[in-house]
Order: C-alpha cells, then sequence, then structure tokens
C-alpha cells in the first residue's frame, strides 16, 4: 500500500464511519428527529454499521483501521511503526470531515433544536460524555473496553477462514456492537481516539445554537484511554498468540 492509499483509506473510512455514529446520535437526541428517543440499542447498531460500512470501503486501500487505538495495537503487536503517523493523520481528518458531514444531514435539526425549551446538549452528538464524572474509573473504563475491542481484532486476524471468507469486517462490526451494548454505559465507549477529538473539535467551532460547552476537560480521557487499551491490547497478543 502507497502512503497515497494509507492516507486516503483511512480519511474515506473514518468519515464514513463518523457519519454514521455521529448521525445515529444526532438521530435519537435531536428534537425533530423521526428517530428522536430510540435509545441506546439503536445508538450502538448504528455505531456497528459504521464500522461495517467505513471499514470494508477502506480496507482495499489501507486494511481500514479507522482508529488509532488499533493502529497502535497493530503496531505494538509487529513492531512496524514507520506508517502509524499516516494512519492517525488520515484517521484524524476523516473524523473531522465525517462529523461536518453528520452536521450538515441534521443542519436543520440543529436549528431546530434550540428553538423548543431551549434545546437538549449537542455535545453528545459528537463526542461521548461520562454518565458519572470520576476521571479514574473514566479512564479504566475506556482502557478496559479498547482491549476488549484491539485484542479480538488482532486474534480475528489469525484466523484464516475468516480471512478467506472476507467476513473479518462483519465479525469486527459486531464486536463494536456488543462493546457499545455491554462496555458502553459508563462513558459511551469512545474506543477510538479520533472518533472522539476530531467529532469535539468540530462541535467546538461550529456555528450550533445554544451548543454549549465542548468540556474539553474531560478530551483527554477518550484519547488516553484507548491508546493505552489499544497497546495493551498488542502486548496481550504478541505474549499469548
Amino acid at each position: 500500500m502507497s502512503n497515497g492509499d494509507i492516507f486516503l483509506g483511512e480519511v474515506i473510512g473514518t468519515s464514513i464511519l463518523i457519519l454514521f455514529g455521529a448521525g445515529v446520535c444526532a438521530a435519537v437526541t435531536l428534537n425533530h428527529s423521526k428517530a428522536r428517543g430510540a435509545g441506546w440499542v439503536v445508538i450502538a447498531f448504528g455505531w456497528g454499521f459504521g464500522v461495517l460500512a467505513g471499514a470494508y470501503t477502506a480496507a482495499p486501500l489501507s486494511g481500514g483501521h479507522l482508529n488509532p487505538a488499533v493502529t497502535v495495537g497493530i503496531a505494538v503487536d509487529t513492531g512496524e511503526w514507520d506508517e502509524v503517523w499516516l494512519y492517525v493523520l488520515g484517521q484524524l481528518t476523516g473524523a473531522i470531515l465525517g462529523a461536518v458531514l453528520a452536521y450538515l444531514v441534521y443542519f436543520a435539526q440543529f436549528r431546530a433544536n434550540a428553538d423548543r425549551d431551549g434545546g437538549v446538549p449537542t455535545l453528545g452528538v459528537f463526542s461521548t460524555i461520562p454518565e458519572i464524572r470520576n476521571p479514574a474509573a473514566n479512564l479504566v473504563t475506556e482502557i478496559i473496553a479498547t482491549v476488549g475491542l484491539v485484542l479480538p481484532v488482532l486474534a480475528f486476524g489469525d484466523n484464516q477462514g475468516l480471512g478467506d471468507s472476507g467476513s473479518t469486517v462483519l465479525i469486527v462490526s459486531l464486536l463494536v456492537v456488543g462493546i457499545g451494548l455491554s462496555l458502553g454505559g459508563p462513558t459511551g465507549y469512545a474506543i477510538n481516539p479520533a472518533r472522539d477529538l476530531g467529532p469535539r473539535l468540530v462541535h467546538s467551532v461550529l456555528p450550533i445554537p445554544r451548543k454549549g460547552t465542548s468540556d474539553w476537560g474531560y478530551a483527554w480521557i477518550p484519547v488516553a484511554g484507548p491508546l493505552v487499551g489499544g497497546a495493551l491490547g498488542g502486548l496481550i497478543h504478541h505474549a499469548a498468540f
């Protein structure tokens, strides 16, 4: 894979991931959306389908990491770090682009949201917010949840049958749904630094009426936690498999 293919693949794939993921959060959260109040199960499956669409699209170009934690986990496992920066740059760029696209899709709802009873907070459409703000507990949650993503992803890569059938991405997508349903309750399961940081940057600069804070005091946790979890997942796989 050329550097251009890697960068373009990660931009396209991650933008699709965030378009679907931020899109389902907007659909469930914002006033005047037909999916308003559809609930957590819908959000978990929306993010899973985002992984499905984004990773299958990016796979021929870049392998479809879409997540700096996955990229770091692979690097820790294999010892190959040369292209990590390129993957991460593409992922962050794609996350920003995807968040902007989701905003454009729900532009009218963002506008109307502010006109109804003061509206609802909009940061949750873009980034994660803990239900109980406890930095140590939130960080541990993100680390464990990301190990629960990266270690299986690396193990799936060892399964020749999954590779031959082309179903690895489908299984990973279901894994993401499972993480959301089982481990997403405390923090909203960022498990992906680009997924949280890129859209948070977009939230901070977009002219969203009554958008409230972008909560930069919390923003380090969904970046540091997944990176640590990704590295741990890579270490465990390297040692055990």
